[in-house]
């Protein structure tokens, strides 16, 4: 099972506020602890919304809002994409993650046994071949 672990954004990511060295290497020894156990598929840190937009969709329009977001609380600072066993497994992971504050959200990744028959076997054939082509980066 895979499943995203997202960061929720605050008002310091929001400011651009960088952890410090004591954060970073705390972060840095979980995240080998993440990948020793082969549970670790990707994790990143986002930058602040105000370094980004948002496109929003209506019938065959597209309107683009530049940042910052209002409620930063709505927004994410940084993701893990883990591979493990169960949810259970994943919020064990995420119990030890090195903050003193903030939230973390879980959400698990679909697979395509998830879509059942919708998921043609051409279709299935064509998702197959997409992500042998897209190069994984551990």
């Amino acid at each position: 099972m895979r499943f995203m672990v997202i960061v929720k954004a605050n008002k310091d990511s929001e400011a651009g506020v960088l952890p410090d060295e004591k954060q970073l290497t705390a972060m840095g020894r979980y995240n080998e602890e993440l990948a020793k156990a082969g549970v670790l598929l990707a994790g990143e840190g986002l930058q602040a919304s105000s370094k980004g937009a948002r496109v929003r969709f209506a019938g065959d329009k597209r309107t683009v809002a530049p940042g910052p977001f209002p409620e930063s609380n709505d927004l994410i600072a940084g993701f893990w994409l883990f591979q493990v066993k169960s949810k259970d497994e994943a919020i064990e992971w995420v119990k030890r993650i090195p903050f003193t504050e903030g939230e973390v959200e879980i959400r698990q990744i679909f697979e395509a046994e998830d879509f059942g028959p919708a998921l043609s076997p051409e279709l299935r054939q064509q998702e197959e071949l997409l992500r042998a082509q897209t190069p994984a980066k551990r």
